[in-house]
Formats: structure tokens, sequence, C-alpha cells
């Protein structure tokens, strides 16, 4: 999978399961809005306040360990009136009422529960917490002690410890409780799971749904999608192949079936899939975004002239997708068809005026085909439009390189110090160096150079190095630098240059001058000169 299909992957996160409705207490009680985990973006939410049980009239079993008195005739309604004012949310009634019953008959597990729904129902989550920690002390074998310690582990940001009690109450509602409680669990834990990023668990999560309710094609879909970011891609593929022939028209599971095969080095398989699913989805947005994954697989597949035709048919098939026109830009500059990536940048940026990462493209082009005024000013639209960081160094990086080719030196060095700090670059520290040597501060351009060098040790940034060094008078370092450069590149006049003037600078004229006669037999002028 390439990475910027993981990216897609990883931001994905399931509509909301509705909440079970099933007359249990744990059912009515439990937090629903925790059930999201890999469709959509962003982390799984905190849990709400629960729904309210419904009345119940038969005492809680016991806990094995503890005697339990059952409850009186009045204590059972006492419960009763209790549960119906916190549903219908009179919670300071109700509050009262379980209060007085824990303190007539403490061991009951009912009250506790009771009184925890309403403190949680008030925000009250250390008292709620007290409470669940009660029942789970006087009925361990229920699951909902943990399962609502779990709610307020997240709704307090303590996701480990949320984890760890969701997984406790899944264990302890495996084969007891109905399918609708264990559902309500498990969509819990893959919630936990899925911010922890344990895929391997969520997997073994879901597949305990799917158990639940086969039938459910988008949570055996999830367990695709966990899968294949578990590594485990292959054993993804029956679940989504068995999503696809229910629902021929789904677009992400097709667009996950080529990235299972993407991954697995089949290329052409995963394109011929994607094929298929254009062919069977009648809506042009559908076609355009799988005809877009093509494009991305053959472009890995490294045949780039087939992924800008399939970019072309993309932008056929849906003309308002800006990120299509995007990509087809990229696609062209790839095959360095400069002027039809420009072209599909600025359809691009019409369709979005305001995607800072569109415009920064755009501005980058403008700048290699030397239109370095336009160049500026798309850069500054996209600042203004506070990108992130990548965006944010690229933009800047633009506008450094623009204002250095203007003359003006120190707008430069202030863009391109804005860029290394957002995103550190060879390239950037590169034209940094070449900003500080032309407004002669040859040492803040050696710094520059060095780092660049350091990130990327090109024969372009030595060589600007040793030519800051040089200016610096610090001929040894320059010197050093210079001969490993002659000896990569022998035919490089300009560096036999260079060092003919470091030797000489360090009275070494013999040196000096059979460094300058193979500047100048190379052709170097300046180096002719040199030796008169």
């Amino acid at each position: 999978m390439t990475q910027r299909n993981l990216k897609v992957l990883l931001g994905l996160l399931l509509t909301a399961v509705p909440a079970a409705s099933a007359q249990t207490l744990l059912d009515t009680s439990a937090a629903t809005s925790v059930q999201t985990t890999l469709q959509g973006v962003g982390t799984p939410t905190v849990p709400r306040v629960p729904a309210l049980p419904t009345t119940s009239t038969s005492p809680a079993a016991p806990a094995a360990a503890l005697p339990v008195t059952p409850f009186t005739a009045a204590q059972l309604d006492t419960l009763a009136q209790a549960q119906t004012a916190l549903r219908s949310g009179q919670l300071a009634r109700a509050q009262t009422l379980f209060e007085s019953l824990i303190a007539q008959n403490y061991r009951q597990p009912e009250p506790h529960f009771g009184l925890g729904l309403t403190l949680l129902a008030q925000n009250n989550l250390k008292g709620a917490a007290f409470e669940f920690a009660q029942l789970v002390a006087l009925a361990p074998e229920r699951p909902e002690g943990p399962y609502n310690l779990g709610v307020i582990a997240t709704r307090e940001g303590r996701y480990a410890d949320a984890l760890r009690l969701y997984s406790e109450a899944a264990s302890l509602a495996r084969g007891k409780a109905g399918a609708a409680t264990q559902r309500q669990i498990l969509e819990a834990l893959a919630a936990e799971q899925t911010r922890a990023g344990d895929f391997a668990g969520l997997s073994t999560t879901l597949a305990e749904i799917t158990a639940l309710d086969p039938n459910d094609l988008d949570a055996r879909f999830r367990r695709a999608q966990a899968q294949v970011l578990a590594g485990q891609g292959v054993a993804a593929l029956p679940d989504l192949y068995a999503v696809l022939e229910r629902q021929p028209k789904r677009v992400d599971a097709a667009l996950l079936v080529a990235d299972v095969y993407l991954g697995q080095g089949l290329p052409d398989r995963a394109a011929r899939e994607l094929d298929a699913a254009v062919g069977r989805v009648t809506n042009g947005r559908d076609r355009a975004r799988l005809l877009l994954r093509k494009a991305d697989v053959l472009a890995a597949a490294g045949n780039t002239r087939a992924a800008v035709l399939a970019a072309q048919d993309a932008t056929r098939e849906d003309s308002r997708n800006a990120a299509a026109y995007a990509r087809l830009a990229e696609l062209r500059l790839a095959r360095q068809d400069r002027q039809g990536a420009l072209s599909a940048y600025e359809q691009a940026v019409a369709l979005a005026p305001q995607n800072p990462a569109y415009l920064t493209g755009l501005a980058a082009l403008r700048l290699a085909l030397g239109q370095t005024a336009q160049a500026a000013r798309d850069a500054a639209q996209a600042l203004r439009l506070k990108p992130e960081a990548s965006t944010l160094a690229r933009a800047r990086f633009v506008q450094g390189v623009a204002a250095y080719r203007q003359g003006q030196y120190g707008a430069a060095r202030t863009a391109l110090r804005a860029s290394v700090a957002a995103l550190p670059s060879a390239e950037a520290y590169l034209w940094l160096g070449l900003s500080a040597y032309a407004q002669k501060d040859y040492a803040g351009a050696a710094g520059a150079l060095s780092t660049s060098v350091k990130l990327d040790p090109t024969p372009t940034a030595r060589q600007n190095l040793a030519a800051a060094l040089l200016a610096g008078a610090r001929y040894a370092e320059a010197e050093a630098i210079l001969r490993g450069l002659v000896s990569d590149q022998p035919k490089n006049g300009e560096a036999w240059y260079l060092l003919g003037l470091t030797q000489r600078a360090q009275a070494r004229e013999s040196d000096a001058r059979e460094s300058l006669k193979r500047a100048a037999n190379l052709g170097h002028a300046g180096a002719k000169g040199a030796l008169k």
C-alpha cells in the first residue's frame, strides 16, 4: 500500500451504530457514541451521558462472597421510583432515593448502579466512579461495572484504563449477555483499540462483532480495514469480496481491495480490480475516485503515462473535482510536462481557491517556470490560509527563492528560516546559505550550507559550502571538502578552481597552479586568468 493510501485508510471512521433497544440494564444505560472505529476523520468520540435503565422489580443476584439481604417490598417501590425519576430527568430526586436505598441495603448492587448513572448524568465523574466500583465489588460477574468505569475513563482521557476496562467488560459479557449487550461493549472496546492503534486487537474485536451479526456488511468492512492496517491484507480479502458481492457499487471496498493487491506487489491486478469497479458504479464522482486510485497504482508501478491518462479520465468523470486536477498536475510534472501541469494546477486552484496545498503547488511550478513574481503572490496567498507544516514550509521556500531571485536577500533569509523551522530540508538550507553569502555573511552561509550537506551531500551543496568557507578564510576546511569533490567529479572545473584558490591562500603556490591548470584545461575562464 502506498503512503498516500495508508494515510487515507488511517483517516477513516465508521458512522455510529444506533443505540441498542434491548431491555437489559446494560443495554439501556451504556453510552453509544463510542461506536465509531474506522470510517471518518478523528479519534473515537468521548461517550455521552447514557440512557436510563428500565424499572426492574427483581433483586440483583448477590455476590458469592457477601450475604445480600433481599429487597423488601417498600425498597422495591423506592427503587422503581428512583429509576422513574432518573428516566424523567429528576436527578436530585433520583439521587436522594438511590442514596436512601444504599443506606438501607448497601450490598444490593442495583442502587449503586442507579446512583452511578445519576451522578454520571450530573457529570459528577468522581462520585459515579465510586458507585460503579462498588457495583464491581458487589457483583463482579456483571459487565455493567467495568463498562461504565470505562466510559468515565474515556471522558477523563485515561484511554489506557478505558481500553482495559472495556476488555474486562467484554470478557464478562462473552457468551453470557445478549447479542445487543455484547455488541455495545465490543463497539466501545473497538473505539479505544482504534485510538491506541492496536489494529490486530481491533481485528479480533470486529471478528466478534461480525460473528454476532454476520449480515452486518459495515462491520465486515471495518474488520477488513483493521486487518489491512494490521498488515494482514490478504486475510481481509474474503470479507471485502463478500461485501462487494452484496454491494457491488461500494467504492470503499473496491479501493481497499486494490490496496491489498498493491501491497502484495501486484499493481496490474490492483488496476484491473479498479477497472472492474469503474464498470459497476454509475456515479461520476465515484468513478473519479476509482480512477484516481488507479492513477496512483500505475504511478507507483512506474507507468506514469498510463497514470496521467487515468487522472485525465477522472477529471472528465468529475469536472468539479479539484483533487483530480491537482493529482493530474503532479503526474504531468513527473513526466516533465510543465505546461500541462500548470494548466491542471490552475484548474485545481480555480475550483478550490481556499486550498493552500494547491496554491503552493502552483507557486512552486511557477517558480520552476521562471514566473517569479506570480510564484511569490501565490505563495503569499497560500500562507494567508494558514496551511499545515509541510505546505507552510514549501510556501515559505517558494517565497524565499523568489525573493533571492529578485535580489531581496534579507527577505529571502527570513522566509527560508521560516521554511526550515516548519520542516527542515536540504534544499531550503542550501538557498538560505546562498542568501547569507549574498549578504557577505560567510559564517551564516557556512552554517546553513553545512546543514544542507548533512541532510543531503549533493555536489552543489558541498561546492557552495567550500566557497563559503573559502570566503570566510577557513581554508583548511574548504580544501578538505574540495579534495573530496574533485575526487568524485574530476571534470568539475569550478571545484578545481576553488581548490586552487584555497591552496594559494595557504601559500602553496605549486599546488595551487596545478589545480588551476586542471580547471583551465576544463575550460574555466577564471582559472585561466588566475594563472597569468
